[in-house]
C-alpha cells in the first residue's frame, strides 16, 4: 500500500538537487523567484502545508502558527537557528520543530576566523587602497594592524561553532578563552587551551578579540549592551558570525566612532537586513552579507538534513534534530 507524500512547502529556493530530491519524495512546493515570502504568505502556506520549511527570512511567531491548518505537523527549518520560530507556540499545537545543527560548524567558523584576520591585519580597507589606485608604495609606519600570535581571543558560547573557531585560533597560536553557562568537559578544554570565564564582564575585559558565537535568546538580546562595550580595551576587535541582536549597533557605532575600539567585524545584523548607517563606510569595519553558511557544501548538507527530518517524521518516528522549548 502506497503512503500518501506529505505536502511540503519550501519558503526559499535551496540547491538544484535537495530541489529535485524533494520533489522525488514530497509534493515539494518550490519558491522558484526565490523572493521572501510576505506574512499573508506565509499564513497560507501554513494552511496546506503537511511540512513547511522555512529559513531565518521567515518570521514564525505565535500568530501564525496559532493559525496554521491542522494538518501542519512539521516546520523543518533550513539553518541551526530557530530564533525566528515560536517554538513555545508550536509545540502547544503539537506542531514539531526542527533544525539543521552540525553542519554548517566549519563553515561558520571559517568565516569567524577572517574576519579575524580581515580587522586585525586590515585587510579589506588595504584591498580597496589597491583597488581604488592610491597604493604609493610600501612605507614602514603605514597600515600597521595588530598580530594575532600571543593575543586572547574571547569565545561567547563555546557550542560547536566556537569550539571549531578555538581550533583555529589556536593553530594561529592565540590564547582561547571563553564564556558559557557552563565550562566545557576537562578533556576538551586541555585539548583547545581554552579557559573558562563564568563571568562575561570579567573576561571581556581583559581580551583583545571577542568573538559571539552564542544563539539569539531573550537572555542573549543585547548581550554586547552599551555599558558591556566600554569594559572593552580600546585595541580590543569585536566579531559577530551569530545572530544581529546580540550587538547594541547603536552603541557599536557610537564607540567605533569615538575609537574605542580597533575595529569590527560582523557577518549578521540586528535589524538584518538593513545595516545600521554609523557602521557603513568606516574605514575599521568589515561587513560580510551574512556568509556563515554560504558554502556548496554546507548548503547541500543543510537541505540533506531537512529531508532526512521529514523522511524520519513520515515514517512514524521523530525527527533526529527535533527542537524542544526546554533546549532552548
Amino acid at each position: 500500500m502506497s503512503v500518501r507524500k506529505l505536502n511540503v512547502v519550501l519558503t526559499r529556493r535551496r540547491p538544484d538537487a535537495v530541489e529535485t530530491r524533494m520533489r522525488e519524495l514530497f509534493n515539494a512546493e518550490l519558491n522558484l523567484t526565490d523572493q521572501p515570502m510576505g506574512r499573508e504568505a506565509l499564513a497560507a502556506a501554513l494552511q496546506r502545508a503537511d511540512v513547511l520549511v522555512p529559513t531565518i527570512t521567515d518570521r514564525i511567531d505565535a500568530d501564525l502558527i496559532n493559525g496554521a491548518g491542522e494538518q501542519l505537523k512539521l516546520i523543518a527549518n533550513f539553518g541551526a537557528g530557530i530564533d525566528h520560530i515560536d517554538v513555545d507556540a508550536a509545540a502547544a499545537r503539537k506542531i514539531i520543530v526542527s533544525n539543521t545543527p552540525g553542519v554548517l560548524t566549519e563553515d561558520t567558523a571559517d568565516i569567524a576566523m577572517s574576519l579575524i584576520l580581515s580587522v586585525s591585519r586590515r585587510v579589506v580597507e588595504g584591498a580597496n587602497v589597491v583597488t581604488n589606485g592610491q597604493f604609493k608604495g610600501w612605507t614602514p609606519t603605514w597600515m600597521c594592524g595588530r598580530k594575532l600570535y600571543g593575543k586572547r581571543l574571547g569565545i561567547v558560547g563555546m557550542g560547536r561553532i566556537g569550539q571549531a573557531l578555538a581550533r583555529r585560533a589556536k593553530a594561529f597560536g592565540m590564547q582561547v578563552h571563553y564564556h558559557n553557562r557552563k565550562p566545557i568537559p576537562d578533556m576538551l578544554a586541555e585539548e583547545l587551551g581554552a579557559t573558562w570565564w563564568d563571568d562575561l564582564d570579567q573576561m571581556l575585559a581583559r581580551m583583545d578579540v571577542i568573538s559571539l558565537n552564542c544563539p539569539a535568546t531573550k537572555d542573549t538580546h543585547h548581550l554586547l549592551s552599551a555599558q558591556r562595550l566600554t569594559l572593552l580595551q580600546p585595541h580590543a576587535i569585536v566579531i559577530n558570525t551569530a545572530r544581529g541582536e546580540l550587538i547594541d549597533e547603536e552603541a557599536l557605532a557610537e564607540a567605533l566612532k569615538s575609537k574605542a575600539l580597533f575595529g569590527v567585524g560582523l557577518d549578521v545584523f540586528e535589524q538584518e537586513p538593513v545595516v545600521h548607517p554609523g557602521l557603513i563606510g568606516l574605514p575599521n569595519v568589515v561587513l560580510l552579507p551574512h556568509l556563515g553558511s554560504a558554502t556548496i557544501e554546507a548548503r547541500q548538507d543543510m537541505g540533506d538534513r531537512v529531508i532526512a527530518n521529514i523522511m524520519t517524521y513520515q515514517n512514524g518516528h521523530r525527527p533526529p534534530d527535533r527542537v524542544i522549548p526546554a533546549m532552548l
